[in-house]
């Protein structure tokens, strides 16, 4: 069955040179240990490259077979060290995994085309290696636990890098807001409240739910496959989601509640210790005029408020903290966190990688003032009004270790993480059986990995 979805994978990708593919499919391109590398596994994660719309790179099935060995090599080891990975953590990966497809094939009705198998054929499928992948992280963050990057190791790690090696560090601003969401009122909100209580009324009477999901739910993640949005557990949703959801048996259906989204009713379909997997159908009320209206009052009083304060940015971050409708920046005095730096939660945001419309906006401002309130519309379309705190401005540099630490720390981190990785590599390959295929001994990533002779290394 693997076989024949790889090849409706590569086919669908390259009709042309289908009878070529089908040819290569059953050939073993690696051995680790005990396990093998079939050329049908590099083909399939080739075509998964494929398919997220970047340009064929026929190099790039060196990589991937490099990635296939190293992730043999991890999950052997994690065997040998008692590393489980939960049943249910390899669920709600497949799921998301399986949302995350049916998205791009534009429904679960193109997918299974696609696939040439049903959606639950194929999650049964790929559970298997969804599994090893997840194994093999966990392995590789166990080698890594330990390391610790010092402020002597990040200046010694800078000392080494030559001065005219030195990265140019962009211009980034720091940049704080505060956010003003239209609110309908009760008697704006009742219209959507209704039709989500209809819903539920043909539902209870007999419609498949499913099919109503389709025609009318307004989540756009899980319309598609019929309000389904597989496991979660009780840290994953909004919490009336999740209040709703854990109260309820399997096969129950929820009354109609309310979230930040919208008007939601749900249906249990399995429960499995603290993980519920449901369907919902998603009711999203329109904002009106008024209720914009009543957001650029409210957004304009503030900003007068502020503009009066001798005290700005201390004020500010009590404003945003109290009165942002932004969850993600107000519980940080309103600052926006750089979006490629999450894990160092850094406030310094280079220029070029700032909203397009937050970066209009700070260009015409000096440090230390308050723009006035101004409407966006996000990717979703949700629209609200902004104010914006343009606290610090650092224009661009050659990195250095003042201005630049967190910077070159997590450079020098990331540098001994990988020095870590490979020097288990180099010692985990000459202690296990590994044969690579003659196709890819001339790959420059797998020079050295072999531990197995082959004929073309006899016979040159």
């Amino acid at each position: 069955m693997r076989k024949f979805l790889i090849a409706i994978l590569i086919g669908f990708l390259f009709i042309s040179a289908a009878s070529a593919q089908k040819r290569v499919l059953d050939k073993i391109a690696a051995v680790v240990g005990s396990n093998i590398i079939l050329q049908s596994d590099i083909e399939l994660a080739y075509a998964n490259y494929l398919v997220n719309g970047t340009p064929p790179n026929p190099d790039l099935k060196c990589s991937l077979l490099q990635n296939l060995v190293s992730q043999k090599l991890l999950a052997a080891q994690a065997v040998i060290d008692s590393i489980v990975v939960k049943e249910d953590e390899v669920d709600n990966e497949v799921d998301r995994r399986m949302r995350t497809m049916t998205q791009r094939a534009g429904g679960e009705d193109k997918l299974e085309k696609f696939l040439g198998r049903s959606v639950i054929q194929y999650k049964d499928e790929i559970r298997p290696d969804v599994k090893e992948l997840l194994t093999a992280e966990r392995m590789r963050a166990k080698i890594t636990e330990k390391i610790n990057t010092t402020p002597q190791d990040v200046e010694k790690f800078y000392r080494a890098i030559p001065k005219d090696s030195l990265p140019t560090i962009n211009k980034e601003v720091e940049v704080g807001e505060i956010q003003f969401d239209p609110k309908l009122t009760k008697d704006e909100k009742e219209i959507y409240r209704q039709k989500a209580q209809e819903l539920l009324a043909r539902v209870k009477k007999g419609e498949d739910f499913g099919a109503l999901a389709r025609l009318y739910s307004q989540d756009p993640g899980s319309a598609a496959e019929g309000g389904d949005v597989g496991f979660f557990d009780r840290s994953t949703m909004a919490k009336e989601f999740t209040a709703n959801a854990f109260r309820l048996k399997a096969g129950e259906l929820s009354p109609v509640f309310e979230t930040e989204f919208g008007f939601h009713f749900l249906q249990v379909v399995e429960r499995r210790g603290e993980q519920v997997h449901a369907r919902h159908i998603l009711i999203i009320p329109v904002v009106t005029q008024q209720s914009l209206d009543r957001a650029k009052l409210k957004a304009d009083t503030i900003y007068n408020l502020l503009e009066k304060n001798k005290k700005v940015a201390d004020f500010f971050s009590n404003a945003a903290a109290t009165l942002s409708d932004n969850k993600d920046t107000k519980y940080n005095g309103g600052m926006l966190l750089n979006p490629e730096n999450v894990q160092v939660r850094t406030t310094f945001i280079p220029t070029n990688r700032l909203d397009p419309q937050i970066a209009l906006v700070v260009d015409t401002m000096k440090i230390g003032e308050i723009s006035k309130a101004q409407l966006f519309t996000d990717n979703t379309g949700k629209k609200s009004y902004k104010i914006f705190f343009l606290r610090t401005i650092v224009d661009a540099h050659k990195a250095n270790l003042g201005q630049d630490f967190p910077k070159i720390k997590e450079a020098a981190n990331e540098a001994k993480i990988n020095r870590t990785v490979s020097e288990w590599f180099e010692k985990k390959r000459k202690e296990t059986y590994i044969k690579i295929d003659p196709e890819y001994q001339s790959c420059p990533q797998l020079k050295g990995w072999s531990t197995a002779v082959t004929t073309a290394q006899v016979n040159p």
